[in-house]
Order: structure tokens, then sequence, then C-alpha cells
């Protein structure tokens, strides 16, 4: 009987158990290499073609993720409740809108080139409304359960608290594209001034967490090796922001009355230019972890996929500030920044590959060693007993 029970098949649907919510990183990763590419301020042959077929490869690995994580609800509800309850996992549903809105502006953006207009924005607009309804949903839940239910203390700061809070401004950035498709007049000027809203909500509750994470690394040490990847995240609010104002101001000719137009084209340099100096800070402090971390051993883990999608933002960031300001500085740092970009994304991809082929990524978390009771020598006592 054991024999027939080790031998019987696994079920397909138990090796989805322990898909979590962050593998959504992924599909935000690929895509941002797609759209990241599309928006840089210089034009290579063959650029555009090779970005949509990046994209077309995110929204497959959505379409897949999509139907995974569905499967692991209906069959492991338990294991997907308890990921709720865990501070380390709960904050990754904020990669669940992020990787709909990724997708869905891409589709704007590149995908269009083989879908057709049409199809890309009704792809668009319905990735755009769920994903924004989740991210919403996931800014009010995930700091509500770290407050009622996680139990986390400030020395336990990790910038994955982030993700759930990014998520609007991912929002802030992208429903942008669609307002040249709304009727003129009342539906365009809502949609933009309703990304200004996200905008805003999702940077000033960035800037209430964004120190509690900042003093965690100065006063508590180092993050452990494989969470050292994750000090790139901050980098999502500060590229994401930036591109998020200077879209705002692109579409804003002919939708928001004067002088509120212009304003808007101020605000987006005023705000951008220094912010993206903090990201620069912040990309060589993150950078120097990440190489004392290596050095001490660090592997690969699913936390590198957290030198994508942030640095993607900061590439999108840096060529709204070039087109704003007519700098050529801009137009260099967004082309190294993508350079950067797509090194990291190849290694992120690599190794999770050869993960998943080995079996080491979907596996469950291993169960700690049982201590046996010391062997001790039979006492006279014992005889006598």
């Amino acid at each position: 009987m054991i024999t027939a029970a080790l031998s019987r098949p696994v079920p397909r649907y138990a090796r989805v158990r322990h898909l979590g919510p962050h593998w959504y990183a992924c599909v935000m990763g690929t895509c941002v290499v797609g759209t990241a590419g599309a928006a840089l301020p210089v034009r290579m042959g063959g650029l555009r073609e090779v970005c949509t077929a990046v994209w077309a490869l995110s929204l497959v690995l959505l379409v897949t993720l999509l139907c995974a994580r569905a499967r692991h609800w209906t069959h492991h509800r338990d294991q997907a409740r308890a990921h709720l309850l865990d501070p380390g996992m709960a904050p990754f549903y904020g990669c669940l809108s992020m990787a709909l809105l990724a997708v869905g502006g891409g589709a704007v953006t590149v995908g269009r080139d083989w879908l057709g207009t049409g199809a890309a924005i009704a792809l668009d607009v319905v990735l755009f409304a769920a994903g924004t309804a989740v991210g919403l949903a996931a800014a009010v839940a995930v700091p509500y359960l770290m407050a009622v239910h996680h139990r986390v203390r400030a020395a336990e700061a990790t910038p994955v608290w982030l993700l759930p809070l990014v998520a609007p401004m991912v929002s802030a950035a992208l429903g942008p594209l669609l307002v040249p498709h709304l009727p003129p007049g009342q539906p365009r000027e809502t949609l933009l001034l309703a990304c200004l809203t996200l905008f805003g909500l999702s940077l000033l509750a960035t800037l209430l967490m964004l120190p509690l994470v900042f003093a965690r690394v100065i006063t508590s040490g180092p993050l452990p090796l494989a969470l050292t990847p994750s000090l790139f995240l901050v980098l999502g609010p500060l590229g994401q922001s930036t591109t998020a104002v200077g879209l705002i101001a692109d579409m804003a000719d002919g939708v928001v009355p004067a002088p509120y137009e212009r304003g808007l084209g101020v605000f987006a340099v005023l705000y951008g230019v220094p912010v993206m100096g903090f990201a620069l800070l912040w990309l060589c402090l993150a950078t120097a972890h990440v190489v004392r971390a290596r050095r001490r051993g660090m592997g690969f883990s699913p936390t590198w996929w957290a030198f994508t999608f942030p640095v993607g933002t900061c590439v999108t960031g840096a060529a709204t500030l070039a087109r704003h300001t007519g700098l050529a500085v801009y137009d260099g740092l967004a082309v190294g920044l993508y350079g950067l970009l797509v090194a990291a994304w190849s290694a992120a991809a690599a190794g999770t590959v050869r993960g998943l082929f080995s079996g080491e990524l979907l596996a469950g978390p291993r169960p700690a060693p049982v201590a046996l009771p010391p062997v001790r020598g039979r006492t006279r006592s014992d005889a006598v007993r």
C-alpha cells in the first residue's frame, strides 16, 4: 500500500500550491523592457520590433499566470489565505495590479503594431480598469492587514512594503495614454485629473513608508542576502512618479483649461529633476549593497526581478525629462539605464528558467530539521527498572 501511494502521480494542481503573487513580477519586468525601449529618445533599426515581441511575451506570461493563480485559489485556498496573512508575502498582491497595468499600457504603446489600434485600446481599457481596481484595493487592504493581523515591527521594514502603495502610481502613469481616445470635454479632463489624484494618493503614502525603510537599513544593518535586491524597489515610485507627471503634462494640452495646462508642464520639470537625482543616489546605494551581498554568497532568488521594473520606470522617467527639458544628458541617462535594464532582465530571466526546470522555484519551503534527543547509554538504574 505504501509503495502504491508513493508511485501515485502528483495531481497537476499540486504543482501550483506554492505559486505566490510575487510571480507577477516576471510579467512586470518583461513588459517594461518593451515599453521602456519604445520610450527611448533615440531610434535604432529593429528596436521597436524587438520591443513589440517582448511585450507579446509578457502578455503570454500574464495569461499563463492568471490561469495558474486561478487554479491556486481554487484548489489551495488555505495557502492563498496564508499568503494574505504572511507579512512577507501579502505586499506582493500589488504586483498583480502592476502586471495588469503594464501589459495594458504596452498594448497601446507597442502592441498596437500587431493587434491594431482598436484591439489594443480595448485591451488596455479592460486591463487598466482591472489593474486600477486591484491596486486601490491592495493599497487599502495590505496596510490594514499589516496593522491588524501581521503585527510587524519597524526593525522588520523592507522595500517590499512599498509594492501595494506604488500600484496606483502605475495607474497614474499609464492612464494618460487613454485620454486621447475618450470623447473631448469632461471625459478626457476627468480621466486626466483622476490620474493626478492617483499620483498624489500613491506619492503621499510612499512618503509615509519610505522613511521606515531607510531607517531600517541605516539603524538595523543590511538586509538578509536574499532580500538585498529588494532595495531596488525604492526606485519604482521615484521613476514612475516622474513618468506620471510628465505624461499627464503631455496630455494636458486642450484637456484642462489655462493656466493649469502650462502649470502641469512646469510641475513635471520642477518635480521630476530633483526626484530623478534622488533616484540616482538610491541606485548607487542599492548597487553597493548588492555587490556586498554578492561577495558574501548571495545566489539567485525571485527577488532578482526587483532589478527590472523599478529600473525601467527610471528609463521612462529620464525619457520624459529629456522630452520636457530638451537636455541631451537625459537622453544619455535613459539609454544608459536601459542598458542596465536589459542586463538585469537577462540575469533574472535566466535564473528563473533554470529554477523552473530544476523545480526549485515551485517547491515548498523546506521543513526545519528535527532535533533528536541525545542518546545515552543504559545505566544501572535502568536495568533495575
